[in-house]
């Protein structure tokens, strides 16, 4: 306020409305008299002309009409207005009520004064925001012709997203883009318009459409669009051969905020087609609120999209632990300068390390744990098995074990489809670290759960980066076989469901996340392809064969697990069983799993790869180790 009182424009803001309340009034009286306003009504529209502007001014200022900027004026300005304007009108008739019962006053002055005190004050604030829109960066008043040096678009998707995308280019001119027209399947859209711009036709008719309206480029503006419907549409585009961009996912669009800004080149991603996840957000709310948090292998696809989502619940303190200092550095830095979390503390060093992890635990006390941290290439664990041991399986379970000696609620671990019926030793030692659960169930407060699921579009290492490197290099593109098949979901919508799996456990479940169809690699491969303007044709796929530890196909879950559904429709849920069950008490169990561990440690100690997966397959009998590749 006291800003306020310094500012110039606060005043002239009060004079002019001030001026416009006396025009009002006076326009009131000239209309009710038939512009012959005579004696009493002249004196009394003279005392009035004081008293009334002054009543309204008190009475708009705590709507808050006087705190913004007249240049950005929208539709929540003018319904304030309106029950500013009423609010005056009310509280002045029943003041003449009360005091005078209308004895010599005209009810009709009063309501075609309200009237046109909401006409005058919002038109004046119309105008100032038609002028400051034609201005341009040097303050002189710009005029752009219909069609002028803009670009012609055409918006595919006439909803909600296509008309904030319309309406933020019509509000601004330095936007170089002129809408011709909408394009939407929709037969009770197709003739009607938005905003005085047509609905042109549906999407068959887009080639002759383009045609006849010079369209220069294509807006997507349907975020909800399945894969199918996407990859329908793009084809589309392809074939008229202009340029086409599309707003994200509507799982990227956080609190319903379509911008201009957002608009990119179609990825791999929406031809996914991805549902939105819908989440229990009081459930997460609930255990991560005011909690102090730590996630391991923050650095990581996974774990540094679960910081993300994380601080959106308001943590109390966000523990970040990961071995790549770089990694380390990079997502500290994006919460605390795009997110502007700075409750962060950033630990550097390996999860195996038991004298840090206990002095991380002890200083700390987190409440909640996420264990993203792992190695996760098959090929290259299978050829550096001890390194698997090391970091999936025993740095497992030092931290499973401080997170039970120090009391944590819940910890929650990020496995994997491969540790189903593994025939490698990445999916193996994901499969030892979930039969953990069930021996540390009941050993203490702490709920051990896992969430399991396939492939994460673009986390690191993941092929589509492989194949994009290779078609910007002409190819050729590399597919291990032409059946192989994996599921596939966004980063995204991964850590949304792991948020959801931590709100939904009890302890000692894994949480299966259902993950639609699988996707052959290889038509994958010649989806990229087209996406990134070529055809099939034009960039040769080869096939290399099956690599050592790969299946054609990948599974979420065996026949004899005795999967059940939960409350939400993209989760499943398995109770963990293990033989280790047969011991009586928790700490019979544990005992017996660290024997059993010390074999396989001691294996990889040696770097004796064939006692490695001697010993995994002690633990996991379904493993069936593959022999190397010549």
């Amino acid at each position: 306020m006291r800003v306020q009182l310094k500012n110039i424009h606060f005043y002239l803001m009060l004079l002019s409305d001030a001026l416009l309340f006396a025009a009002s009034l006076t326009l009131a009286y000239l209309f009710r008299f038939e512009f012959s306003v005579e004696e009493p009504f002249l004196s009394q529209l003279k005392v009035l002309l004081i008293v009334i502007p002054l009543v309204k001014l008190c009475v708009f200022f705590p709507f808050g009409l006087y705190t913004g900027m007249w240049r950005y004026t929208s539709t929540r300005d003018f319904w304030r207005l309106l029950q500013a304007s009423a609010t005056s009108t009310l509280l002045i008739m029943a003041f003449i009520l009360i005091t005078y019962r209308f004895q010599g006053y005209s009810r009709a002055v009063f309501l075609m004064d309200g009237g046109l005190t909401f006409l005058l004050i919002g038109g004046l604030r119309m105008v100032i925001r038609t002028f400051y829109r034609r201005l341009n960066r040097n303050g002189h008043v710009i005029f752009v012709p219909p069609g002028g040096r803009k670009q012609r678009i055409l918006i595919i998707g006439a909803g909600a997203a296509g008309e904030k995308i319309l309406r933020e280019i019509m509000e601004n001119d330095d936007l170089p883009h002129q809408v011709v027209g909408f394009i939407d399947d929709d037969r009770k859209k197709q003739g009607r318009s938005i905003h005085g711009i047509p609905i042109l036709g549906p999407l068959n008719q887009l080639a002759k459409i383009i045609e006849d309206e010079a369209v220069m480029e294509i807006l997507i503006a349907i975020p909800s669009a399945t894969g199918d419907q996407m990859r329908r549409i793009v084809e589309t585009c392809k074939a008229c051969r202009i340029p086409y961009k599309t707003l994200p996912g509507i799982g990227e669009i956080i609190d319903g905020r379509v911008s201009i800004k957002a608009l990119r080149d179609v990825n791999y991603e929406d031809l996914l087609g991805r549902s939105t996840v819908q989440l229990d957000m009081q459930g997460i709310q609930g255990y991560l609120e005011g909690k102090t948090v730590l996630v391991t292998g923050c650095g990581g696809s996974i774990g540094a999209e679960l910081c993300r989502q994380i601080v959106r619940f308001q943590p109390q303190t966000l523990i970040l632990v990961d071995a790549s200092e770089a990694n380390l550095f990079y997502v500290e830095l994006a919460l605390r300068n795009e997110l502007n979390f700075d409750r962060c503390r950033a630990v550097l060093g390996r999860i195996q390390d038991d004298k840090l992890m206990t002095d991380v635990f002890e200083r700390y006390h987190p409440q909640v744990v996420f264990h993203a941290a792992a190695y996760k290439h098959v090929p290259m664990l299978e050829n550096n098995p001890w390194e698997a041991v090391f970091n999936n399986i025993l740095g497992s379970r030092v931290i499973m074990e401080m997170a039970r000696r120090n009391g944590t609620e819940r910890f929650v671990f990020v496995s994997t489809d491969k540790a189903v019926r593994p025939t490698n030793v990445m999916g193996a030692s994901k499969r030892v670290t979930e039969l953990f659960l069930p021996a540390l169930e009941g050993a203490g407060p702490t709920r051990f759960m896992a969430v399991r699921f396939g492939n994460v579009v673009g986390s690191s290492g993941s092929v589509i980066p492989v194949f994009l490197k290779q078609i910007e290099q002409g190819g050729p593109v590399t597919v291990t076989h032409p059946e192989v098949a994996r599921y596939f979901m966004t980063i995204p919508e991964a850590c949304q469901l792991i948020l959801q799996a931590g709100a939904m456990g009890e302890g000692g479940e894994i949480f299966i996340l259902k993950m639609g169809k699988p996707v052959r690699i290889a038509d994958m491969a010649r989806d990229l392809i087209r996406l990134s303007g070529r055809e099939p044709n034009d960039v040769k796929i080869i096939f290399t064969g099956l690599r050592q530890g790969e299946k054609l196909y990948e599974e979420l879950m065996t026949s004899g697990e005795g999967v059940v559904p939960t409350g939400h429709d993209k989760i499943m849920v398995l109770r963990a069983a293990s033989h280790t069950d047969a011991c009586s008490t928790p700490d019979e169990r544990i005992a017996r799993l660290d024997a059993q561990l010390t074999g396989l440690y001691a294996a990889a100690e040696r770097l004796d790869a064939e006692a490695i997966k001697k010993k995994l397959n002690e633990f996991v009998p379904e493993y069936t180790p593959q022999p190397p590749i010549p």
